[in-house]
C-alpha cells in the first residue's frame, strides 16, 4: 500500500528529475555565433583556395569543423541577402529583394524596413532564453519599429545603414563639420556608430570595434549563464577600401593597391575572429559555441575581390553572385577535417538555429529553408529533391539561377538559358542546355512556379525601377522563362 508519504517522495523525485531534465537540455543547448562578411570573394580566405590573402584564425577553425563548398545565400546582394537570414524567408516572398538605397527616416510610419509581422530569428531565440545581440551593419531599416532591439536583439551596437566608413577620427570629423553647416542630408556612411539607439563614442578602426563588441557579449552571455545568439555582420571588406597600416604592410607582395587594401580588411576580420575565439576559450565556451561563417554575397571583383574557379560577380546569378565561403566549427558535433559538398542555404540557418536551440516556432510561421544539422553530421543530401533559387530584378528584366543537385540552370539578362553540370563545370563554361533540353525545361518550369508565390516590392533601388514596375513593364516573368529560343550552344540541335 503506498502511504500519502510514499505519495510526496514520488512527487519530490519526478519534480527533481523534470527540474534535472530541464537543466541539462539547457546545458547541452549551443551558443549560436554567426559572422558574416560583407561581399566577400569566394577565392579570398585561405581555406578556399587564397594563395595572397592570409587567414589563419579562420582556416583553424575551418580545419576543426566542416567546410560547404556549395553554400548559397538567398540572393546576389546585401540587403536581400540579409533578410532573408532573418526571416528565413527568400525576399521576393516578403517584399525586400531591393536594396534599400539609404536610412529611412526616424519616423515609424516610414515602411522602409522589414516588415514588423515577420518573426525574426533572434525574436524566436530571444523567447527561448538566449541572450541575443547583433554587432555592425544592420540595413533592415532604420526607422524605430525595425531597429534591431525591436526585432528580437537585447543588444546592437554598429550602423543602421548599408555601409560605412572605417576610421572613426576620420568620419566623426565629417559628421562634425556637416552639422554644424547644417546639411540635413549627411550621407550615413559618416554617422557615429550607436549603441541601443543612442551615439556610441567609437574610438577603433571599426572592424576591430566590432570584434571587441563581440567579445564583450560572450562575457556577458557568460555571466548571465545563457546561451547566446551573436549576429556579428562586419561590414568588411564592403567599400569603402579602407585598411590599417599595419594590416596593409602584411600585405606589400601584392601590387594591386584596391586587391592590396581589400586584403588587410579581410585579415583585420580573421584577426577579430581570432580574438573572439581567445574570449570563447577563456569563458570555456568554446567547445559548444556553433560559429558560422559566410559573406552576404559574392565578391565584386570591380574593387579587389575574387571568386575564382567560380564565375560572375556581386549581384549576379552566376555562381560568382551568389555563392560563398562558409564554415562551421562546433567541437562538441562537429567533427575535424569535414567537407561538405551538397549544395545548402542561409535560408537554412532559421530552422536550424531554432532546433538546436529547442525554441518554438510562431504559430503559421513560414519557412522557406530546411534543418540541415543532421545532414550535416551524417553527411547527406538535404536539397535532394529541391532546388535552391536566386533572382535578381535588374531595370526591365530579371536575371535568375537555380540549382538541383549537380545541375545548374542560369540566365542573365537576355541572353539565353544556360544549363550546366556545376559538379563538373564550377565555372559555368560549358552550356549543357542542346544536349539535355528536357532537363533545361524541367527546372526553368519549377524556377517559374517558384515565382508565383512572390509579391510586389514594398521599394524600389530607383526611380527608373518604380516606373517600369507601376506600367506593368516588370517583373516581366512571360519573357524571362519564355523556352522557345532555349540554348546557343555548340549542342543544341
Amino acid at each position: 500500500m503506498i502511504t500519502h508519504f510514499n505519495h510526496f517522495k514520488l512527487f519530490l523525485f519526478a519534480t527533481v528529475l523534470s527540474a534535472t531534465t530541464i537543466g541539462l537540455a539547457q546545458e547541452t543547448r549551443p551558443n549560436i555565433l554567426v559572422v558574416l562578411c560583407d561581399d566577400l570573394g569566394y577565392a579570398d580566405v585561405g581555406f578556399n583556395g587564397s594563395t595572397d590573402i592570409i587567414t589563419p584564425e579562420l582556416d583553424k577553425l575551418a580545419k576543426n569543423g566542416s567546410i560547404f563548398t556549395s553554400a548559397y545565400v538567398a540572393h546576389p546582394f546585401c540587403g536581400p541577402s540579409r533578410s532573408a537570414i532573418m526571416t528565413g524567408r527568400y525576399p521576393h516572398l516578403t517584399g525586400t529583394a531591393y536594396n534599400l538605397l539609404h536610412n529611412s527616416s526616424e519616423n515609424d510610419d516610414d515602411n522602409m524596413g522589414i516588415p514588423v509581422e515577420e518573426t525574426y530569428m533572434a525574436k524566436v531565440l530571444q523567447k527561448a532564453g538566449y541572450y541575443t545581440s547583433a554587432i555592425g551593419k544592420w540595413h533592415l531599416g532604420s526607422a524605430p519599429k525595425f531597429h534591431p532591439n525591436k526585432r528580437g536583439f537585447d543588444n546592437f551596437y554598429g550602423f543602421l545603414g548599408g555601409g560605412h566608413d572605417y576610421f572613426p577620427h576620420e568620419y566623426n570629423k565629417t559628421y562634425d563639420a556637416q552639422m554644424q553647416s547644417g546639411n540635413k542630408n549627411i550621407r550615413d556612411y559618416v554617422f557615429p556608430m550607436e549603441h541601443n539607439g543612442k551615439p556610441a563614442n567609437e574610438t577603433e578602426y571599426i572592424t576591430d570595434g566590432f570584434s571587441r563588441e563581440a567579445s564583450n557579449d560572450i562575457r556577458i552571455a557568460a555571466k548571465k549563464k545563457q546561451p547566446f545568439f551573436i549576429y556579428l555582420a562586419y561590414n568588411a571588406p564592403h567599400v569603402p577600401l579602407q585598411a590599417k597600416n599595419e594590416d596593409m604592410a602584411k600585405f606589400a607582395n601584392i601590387e594591386d593597391k584596391d586587391r592590396r587594401t581589400y586584403a588587410a580588411m579581410v585579415y583585420a576580420v580573421d584577426r577579430g575572429v581570432g580574438k573572439i575565439v581567445e574570449t570563447l576559450k577563456e569563458t570555456n565556451q568554446l567547445d559548444n559555441t556553433l560559429i558560422v561563417f559566410l559573406s552576404d554575397n559574392g565578391g565584386n571583383f570591380d574593387h579587389g575581390a575574387s571568386n575564382y574557379p567560380l564565375k560572375g560577380t556581386k549581384g549576379d546569378t552566376w555562381e560568382g553572385g551568389y555563392r560563398v565561403p562558409m564554415f562551421f566549427h562546433w567541437p562538441k558535433k562537429i567533427k575535424k577535417e569535414q567537407r561538405f559538398d551538397f549544395p545548402v542555404s542561409s535560408l537554412d540557418f532559421y530552422p536550424t538555429f531554432t532546433n538546436l536551440a529547442k525554441a518554438k516556432l510562431p504559430e503559421g510561421k513560414k519557412l522557406d529553408g530546411k534543418n540541415i544539422m543532421d545532414d550535416v553530421l551524417q553527411n547527406t543530401e538535404p536539397y535532394k529533391d529541391d532546388l535552391i533559387y536566386s533572382l535578381r530584378y535588374r531595370e526591365g528584366y530579371n536575371d535568375v539561377g537555380a540549382r538541383l543537385g549537380d545541375w545548374k540552370i542560369t540566365r542573365m539578362g537576355n541572353e539565353p538559358w544556360s544549363l550546366h553540370n556545376i559538379t563538373k563545370d564550377i565555372g559555368e563554361k560549358k552550356n549543357l542546355a542542346g544536349r539535355y533540353p528536357e532537363r533545361l525545361k524541367e527546372m526553368i518550369a519549377r524556377t517559374e512556379e517558384w515565382t508565383k508565390s512572390f509579391v510586389k516590392p514594398l521599394w524600389y533601388y530607383s526611380v527608373k525601377d518604380k516606373e517600369l514596375w507601376e506600367s506593368g513593364q516588370m517583373p516581366n516573368y512571360e519573357a524571362t522563362f519564355e523556352v522557345d529560343k532555349l540554348v546557343d550552344s555548340p549542342y543544341h540541335k
